[in-house]
């Protein structure tokens, strides 16, 4: 079958401008704030040898990572709403490329610009775009993907961007690979991140220890990042996952400690991140196609929280499948249900791979939650059963 991909460029009547999403929000100490991506770039990947090898710095392929942690599943009928900056001017070509290497099935992507279209490009958030888009489609091959484009990497521009996913592409799951130091009236901002039927997933941060927002908001799964080491060309692990030194996480500084962290027994000051984690580490990073970000390869090992946030954007997107399949409605916010297996101990071993080794400078990882890896990894053939099940 000849691989592709679906593709729509949304403009027209789908362009509108963010200062009337944002109408009535004062910009605060949010005045000036900016995001960045959430990516590490290990170097070039190899075109003829995919092999996952992480001495050699080969990055894994859909399928090891699949089977790692147990991935399966399609995603038909839910939407992954992936939100950045500037975008990539070959998303379409470079998608079908990766789709094309690994015998992945065509995707449907469609683009919007809520904002108009971005007045310049950067390359940084061209890998990035690139991605997310790959690797939410490697593990949920069948859900729709919503590129939604920000004009810019703005709070402005990226919040409109995330309400215009949520409120008006009634996205399941909203992606946001993207992440910036927190200030004083946040709060005041994470009615953004509340929509019924939607759960909103954020990279915890590359920089070690301490909070980023959006990550930080009590609304959005903060994505820390591991250290995955796999046997060459197949899914087992080699040594045991450990936590990434890079993975942002820690205790907000303005977000209060919310119910179902504080019903762990989660014992701080405030808001606790991460809240789950995957792989990260660019040493055992995973393969990604960009024609865009430098002119002497396409293929790029990419590591990160980057990495983390669209995988796990993924498995909701798979849990959301299954709770439709049996008539009931898609998660909103999603923390209760990836805390509550947490709360046995047998089902907190069935539901993941507890991280007890690494540091990211100030936290350590240990047995339960961390604030470098939160609960940990998922043993996805198990967590999405807990959540195709959860009732809120």
């Amino acid at each position: 079958m000849r691989m592709g991909v679906l593709i729509a460029v949304v403009t027209g009547i789908f362009v509108l401008n963010t200062s009337s999403l944002l109408a009535g929000k004062s910009p605060g100490s949010a005045k000036g704030w900016v995001a960045t991506p959430s990516l590490h770039v290990k170097g070039q990947g190899p075109v003829k040898n995919f092999g996952p090898n992480y001495i050699s710095g080969y990055g894994y392929r859909p399928s090891e990572i699949k089977a790692a942690y147990g991935i399966s599943g399609s995603g038909a009928g839910q939407t992954i709403a992936i939100v950045d900056a500037y975008g990539s001017l070959t998303m379409y070509e470079d998608l079908a490329a990766f789709c094309q290497a690994f015998g992945l099935p065509q995707a449907s992507l469609t683009i919007y610009h809520p904002g108009g279209w971005p007045q310049s490009y950067d390359p940084d958030w061209a890998l990035e775009t690139s991605l997310d888009v790959e690797w939410a489609h490697a593990l949920a091959p069948r859900a729709n993907i919503a590129l939604v484009i920000a004009a810019s990497n703005s709070d402005e521009d990226l919040l409109g961007a995330v309400q215009y996913a949520a409120q008006t592409l009634h996205a399941q799951v909203v992606n946001m690979s993207w992440s910036g130091d927190e200030f004083s009236d946040e709060t005041s901002y994470d009615s953004y991140f509340q929509n019924s039927g939607t759960v909103f997933i954020a990279s915890s941060g590359d920089y070690g220890s301490g909070a980023q927002y959006p990550a930080a908001s009590p609304y959005v799964v903060a994505a820390g990042g591991t250290a995955l080491y796999l046997k060459k060309n197949t899914g087992t692990r080699k040594f045991p996952e450990v936590a990434w030194g890079g993975s942002g996480g820690g205790v907000s500084q303005y977000e209060p400690m919310p119910l179902y962290q504080t019903q762990l027994g989660i014992t701080a000051s405030g808001r606790c991140v991460p809240d789950v984690s995957f792989v990260a580490d660019p040493n055992t990073g995973a393969l990604v196609y960009d024609s865009n970000y430098d002119p002497s390869s396409n293929w790029w090992v990419i590591g990160g929280t980057s990495l983390a946030a669209p995988c796990w954007s993924a498995v909701v997107a798979l849990a959301n499948q299954l709770r439709a399949s049996t008539g009931r409605v898609p998660l909103t916010d999603g923390h209760q249900a990836l805390y509550d297996p947490a709360t046995s101990a047998a089902n907190y071993q069935k539901c993941y791979f507890d991280i007890t080794m690494g540091y990211n400078g100030d936290f350590a990882a240990k047995a339960g939650y961390d604030n470098i890896t939160g609960l940990g990894c998922p043993r996805a053939r198990k967590l999405i059963q807990a959540l195709k099940l959860y009732q809120p």
